[in-house]
């Protein structure tokens, strides 16, 4: 994948970051990847469906599985605003998702680089490639702002 394309597709994932926002959902977005075009996208909303396991991840992992009749997703690139946590990067390991992208670290609870390692875990039976930082100032702003208004 080239920059532009991962810019293309985080914004996706940013627009679907929005719609949670107007929903007041914390604003998480993403969207698989599959064969060059997006297959599925959704937001965070836990409060929505009352499942503390609706995260943007997990919603579009789900729903990819039944469109494409399995549960491994090999050749597939995840964009996601924002870094995910240890039940989401286990999620995308389980799945066999080949690689993720994402915008914006998450200090409390970032399970690729900020808190755990999960990803790159040899002790694992899965590894994905990822990519970190695109389009994080806007994806960083939209947290911040979302935030803010709770306070």
């Amino acid at each position: 994948m080239n920059m532009q394309n991962d810019e293309l597709y985080m914004q996706e994932a940013l627009h679907l970051a929005e719609e949670a926002y107007r929903r007041e959902e914390v604003p998480v977005g993403a969207v698989l990847v599959y064969d060059g075009r997006i297959l599925i996208g959704n937001h965070n909303r836990r409060e929505e469906m009352e499942d503390a396991t609706a995260h943007a991840e997990i919603l579009v992992l789900r729903e990819a599985g039944r469109l494409l009749g399995s549960w491994r997703l090999p050749k597939t690139t995840l964009y996601v605003t924002l870094e995910p946590c240890p039940m989401c990067a286990g999620a995308l390991i389980q799945a066999r998702v080949s690689r993720l992208v994402f915008g914006t670290r998450d200090p409390k609870a970032g399970a690729v680089v900020s808190l755990y390692d999960l990803l790159r875990d040899h002790r694992l039976n899965h590894r994905l490639e990822f990519t970190e930082g695109v389009l994080q100032k806007q994806c960083s702003e939209i947290l911040k702002r979302f935030f803010q208004q709770r306070r």
